[in-house]
């Protein structure tokens, strides 16, 4: 495959009904009102040169290198920024606009270093090209005299440099931090021969508020910003185009390689998630599947205390399956199970969920999104229908009130935070539903309208006091509801008791009741309005009353089943949905099928050849459980680091040292892996083959870069174990193993490796009725027929604060790293965030004898852990806040059993906690579990 070279048209697109045409050099092109000259000219295949345009960034006309004659009008304007009319007759290709481009280009050659051969941007620069199409061939001015070509460069980025000497002062890399990125840490510093890109007065990119999302180094038309691989290794020769294994927001990047070393990651425009936007992860941490800490062999040992043995991947199977089996001969075919993992392939976790139902005989398998989403899964099957989110990410473009509630999209999804910037920049509402004050309350051009700063636990308090304001003040939907919707009257009269009003909850939440009120009327009355949350709603004892809160508050207001509105999971793991949908909870099969249906057991019975139980299977609680009490005894984890993400870790990790077999697949030797016997080494995202599905139900497809480092596919390893075990599992490529999903399952029943190649990706459901997908759901009718209000009484959490634990303290994620860091941690990010720390309020701090930087102690009923204090305001007194990313920490030391009622979903939001100082000589903290953590001090 050959360098993949995507067309820029210039200027964005101009959508439309209008049209008009126009003649260009004499050939008639028609295009929507509103459209560039430059747009209208690339349309009929005419390229008309440029620097400072670019089809992701709004028109701005300051190279002059784009200038055209049009007849009738006096003068060469700018194509970029002059739209079409009808009629219009374009010239681009004068003796008169040739001369002036020379001119131009003259300029710019003159004060640029001539170097082309040697730069590493020579067969990629834009400014080499432009010389060549001008036909510039000498430069009049010289090379003498004042000029920028000593200026220093900014080599502190971990991924790319900024070299001013080559810069020609477009400002195209300024305009996509604003425009595209949204964070607006770039600028155009000085005046006239002066002038340079800064991102900000004496500061590097590192110090500055840069995000390093790439989108200027992809804007930057010369070598002035330029990844620091493409200086090592040389141009990429040829490009795959496949999909991030990071968050849930599933950017579709061109994987470019020379040869086959893979060069750089570049967001791919035709990507339906991203449309040619990336972060920081995406863009440029995936040096972590080629790190030399990647296990590339099979291992076993007889006892966790024993060392490693390297195998050939025919024992090390043989031994999985043996030993599972004599667990069963020993304990009963229930004594063993799986848990597969979302950051793994659609195919790949169909065939775990397969190999335990079909080859283990048992329904023992559930999923790390038990430990996330679950609530959502639950809370929208019972009132929407559907165990996924209403949108596509598309759709925040047409919202005019935006609801964030226990999400921080700009850290856990930026690609989408930038587009719902984008919007909010242009108008759109913001009321931000969380403890901390996250970025989105204040940031450049964007404020909230109103930041409801609740206490942790008390989210089903909020929103039902938003419901009280909605139904008393006469705000409902009428219309809508009684079309759509049953239940509303129970569901009302609950809501509009005076103990939901927002006066009530005040002392409950901390919410002032006149906030409540006007956030709620914001909701209400906005023509489109849309709900986006995160773990912050789902991670609570609640969890699953706070989805179906959600659900009815949307509905009540009828904001349900059109573009700009919807209840929408933003999922934190790539594949969190997808591996959802692939039946990797106990008691469902794909599609989110009950096992007990005996229609839908009789499908798989009769496909697969084997019996199979009707009874629900252990969840990851469940199954911790019974292997401390002897009765579950083999578990195989695929992809999931159990004993660092899980909570009290305390307990997963006696459950795990008590088991006779653990079987971990994964790239690392991670913490779950010292409880292991058997070690199977997984591949990186760059060497799978099949599908992903992101947060909007959007099948994307993931393409091999290269071949699998340890010489088999995660699917193939997994359909051997269970043909070991007596149960023939085999396929020739994955694309099968989708056509046998499709073939069970109604949502994907047209989704095939041919259709997504076809059309880039499509979101399910796919199938007769939506042969091309669904981008927005319950249009007409709900899933389920009606939606289901249903009633959400608030009850208090378990965990209490107390004299002894007087802080709560709630978790989250930061841009830079990903989940429990297994993967960031090896890549250049750990130079924004090389340890956890714990956020905690100046007052609370002042009553500790703490200051910024202190290391300190974390203690919770269960737990210990040791990490530095940041003193900050975004978190209200009594309430402290950490990161997970970093197994030296340990958050999750700390959090407690404590669950949702309905999924077993962790509520590690809510932990009652002390915070002192650690022992000044202290240079170790030993936590719970009795893992020596290094404690660095100052």
């Amino acid at each position: 495959m050959t360098l993949l070279k995507e067309p820029d048209f210039g200027t964005p697109e101009r959508p439309g009904e209008s049209t008009v045409t126009v003649e260009v050099d004499g050939l008639p092109v028609t295009v929507p009102e509103g459209t560039s000259v430059m747009r209208a000219a690339a349309c009929a295949g005419i390229d008309i040169p440029k620097l400072c345009a670019t089809d992701s960034l709004e028109p701005f006309g300051s190279c002059r290198l784009c200038v055209v004659e049009i007849d009738g009008r006096r003068g060469t304007p700018a194509s970029c920024t002059t739209p079409v009319a009808d009629g219009m007759r374009v010239r681009t290709q004068t003796p008169k606009v040739e001369k002036l481009r020379q001119g131009v280009m003259e300029l710019y050659i003159s004060d640029h270093p001539l170097d082309c051969l040697t730069c590493s941007a020579n067969g990629d620069c834009e400014l080499q090209d432009m010389a060549g199409v001008v036909g510039l061939r000498q430069v009049r001015y010289g090379y003498e005299g004042e000029n920028h070509l000593d200026a220093a460069p900014d080599l502190s980025n971990p991924y790319f440099d900024f070299n001013p000497s080559k810069c020609i002062v477009c400002s195209r890399c300024v305009r996509a931090c604003g425009e595209v990125q949204g964070t607006f840490a770039l600028t155009i510093e000085g005046r006239g021969f002066d002038s340079k890109v800064s991102p900000g007065a004496g500061e590097s990119f590192l110090d500055s508020e840069c995000v390093s999302c790439g989108a200027c180094v992809q804007a930057c038309p010369t070598a002035t910003l330029q990844e620091r691989s493409v200086v090592e290794l040389g141009m990429p020769s040829r490009s795959v185009v496949t999909t991030c294994a990071y968050c849930g927001v599933g950017c579709s990047f061109k994987a470019e390689l020379r040869g086959d070393e893979l060069v750089r990651m570049v967001p791919y425009k035709d990507g339906g998630a991203n449309e040619g936007h990336s972060c920081v992860k995406g863009r440029f941490a995936f040096g972590y599947a080629t790190h030399p800490d990647r296990v590339l062999k099979p291992m076993v040992r007889e006892k966790i205390t024993d060392p490693w043995r390297e195998v050939e991947w025919e024992e090390a199977i043989q031994t999985v399956a043996a030993k599972m089996r004599a667990i069963q001969d020993a304990y009963g075919p229930s004594s063993i199970g799986a848990i597969s993992s979302s950051r793994c392939t659609n195919e790949e976790v169909y065939v775990v969920q397969k190999m335990v139902r079909a080859a283990f005989g048992n329904n023992n398998v559930d999923t790390c999104a038990r430990v996330c989403h679950s609530p959502t899964g639950y809370g929208l099957k019972q009132t929407f229908g559907e165990s996924a989110g209403t949108q596509d990410f598309r759709s925040v473009a047409e919202a005019d009130l935006i609801m964030v509630i226990g999400a921080n999209p700009t850290d856990g999804h930026p690609v989408f935070a930038s587009r719902m910037k984008r919007r909010l920049r242009e108008g759109a509402g913001l009321v931000v539903v969380d403890p901390r004050r996250i970025d989105l309350v204040r940031s450049p051009h964007i404020e909230a309208a109103h930041h409801l700063q609740l206490k942790p636990s008390t989210n089903v308090a909020v929103i039902n006091a938003m419901a009280h304001v909605v139904v008393t003040e006469g705000l409902v939907d009428r219309s809508f509801v009684e079309a759509r919707c049953e239940g509303f009257d129970e569901w009302a009269q609950f809501v509009a008791l005076p103990e939901n009003s927002p006066e009530a909850t005040e002392p409950i939440t901390g919410v002032p009741a006149d906030q409540l009120r006007a956030a709620a009327r914001l909701y209400a009355q906005a023509p489109n309005a849309a709900i986006y949350y995160g773990l912050g709603v789902t991670e609570h004892s609640q969890g699953s009353t706070m989805v179906m809160g959600m659900a009815n508050l949307a509905m009540a207001c009828g904001n349900i089943g059109r573009e700009g509105v919807g209840v929408n999971p933003l999922r934190g793991q790539n594949n969190v949905q997808g591996s959802c949908d692939m039946g990797s909870f106990p008691h469902e099969f794909t599609g989110y099928r009950h096992v007990s249906d005996d229609a839908v057991r009789t499908v798989f019975e009769e496909l697969w050849g084997r019996s199979l139980l009707p009874e629900p299977g252990l969840r990851i609680p469940n199954m911790f459980d019974a292997a401390i009490d002897g009765s579950f005894r083999g578990l195989f984890v695929h992809g999931e680091d159990i004993a660092q993400s899980d909570p009290n870790l305390q307990h997963v990790s006696a459950a795990l040292a008590a088991m006779d077999l653990v079987v971990v697949q994964d790239l690392f030797l991670n913490e779950t892996a010292k409880f292991a016997h058997v070690f199977l080494p997984g591949a990186s995202f760059l060497e799978k083959d099949g599908t992903f599905t992101n947060a909007e139900r959007r099948i994307n497809r993931v393409r091999a870069v290269m071949k699998p480092k340890t010489g088999k596919h995660e699917w193939q390893i997994v359909c051997e174990i269970a043909t070991a075990m007596g149960y023939p599992m085999a396929y020739d490529h994955p694309s099968q193993i989708m056509d046998e999903i499709a073939q069970v399952t109604p949502t994907f029943k047209g989704v095939s490796f041919e259709l997504l190649d076809k059309l880039g990706s499509v979101q399910w459901p796919c199938n007769d009725e939506a042969p091309q997908g669904t981008p927005t759901m319950h249009v007409d009718a709900f899933v389920r027929g009606k939606g289901k209000f249903a009633v959400t009484a608030y009850v208090p959490t378990d965990e209490r604060t107390t004299s002894r634990f007087p802080l709560v303290l709630t978790t989250g994620r930061i841009l830079s790293q990903y989940n429990v860091g297994a993967q960031t941690r090896r890549t250049g990010n750990v130079a924004w965030h090389p340890e956890d720390l714990l956020e905690l309020h100046p007052l609370d701090a002042e009553n500790r004898g703490i200051t910024d930087g202190d290391m300190v102690t974390l203690t919770s009923r269960v737990g210990s852990t040791t990490l530095r204090a940041r003193v900050s305001d975004r978190m209200p007194p009594g309430v402290v806040y950490t990161t997970f990313h970093h197994p030296v920490t340990g958050a999750n030391v700390v959090t407690t059993e404590n669950s949702d009622w309905a999924t077993n979903c962790p509520e590690y939001k809510v932990t009652a906690v002390q915070v002192g100082l650690a022992h000044p000589l202290e240079r170790h903290a030993t936590d719970s579990v009795g893992t020596d953590r290094l404690a660095a001090v100052d």
